[in-house]
């Protein structure tokens, strides 16, 4: 089985499609993209220390980027499960905050991603509050 680093860095490249079916709320005939765990983790690096950002502000970043109407909520929650797990695995390895993708700045709150991490929202929130 795969650690969440390798899944992280699989070296999946991002695309942009046609959908030709309403999809999770995207109509028909829209260019959504489908990004990359390593595009989410890279775009997350970039956030300025204090900051936070909501997954459909990434979403909508990552779309004007590639030129895309939308991009795939459904891929975008998988992705930053990937990059939060694989940040929490670089922690238990011994990387210090510093090191690390800054998942905490990613604001999850109420989302079924947030549920799923290995980490409490206690733990979520002081890590925010530390880094701010």
């Amino acid at each position: 089985m795969k650690t969440w680093i390798e899944k992280r860095d699989c070296g999946k490249s991002p695309y942009v499609k046609i959908l030709d079916k309403k999809f999770a709320g995207i109509p028909q005939g829209c260019k959504m993209l489908v990004s990359s765990p390593q595009e989410i983790d890279s775009l997350v690096r970039r956030i300025p220390e204090g900051d936070t950002i909501s997954p459909a502000k990434i979403r909508e970043t990552l779309a004007k980027k590639h030129k895309a109407d939308a991009t795939c909520p459904v891929s975008t929650g998988i992705f930053l499960r990937i990059v939060c797990e694989a940040a929490l695995e670089e922690k238990r390895q011994g990387k210090t905050l510093k090191e690390i993708t800054p998942f905490w700045q990613i604001d999850l709150e109420g989302t079924s991603t947030a549920e799923k991490l290995n980490i409490s929202r206690d733990e979520m929130l002081s890590l925010r509050q530390q880094n701010q």
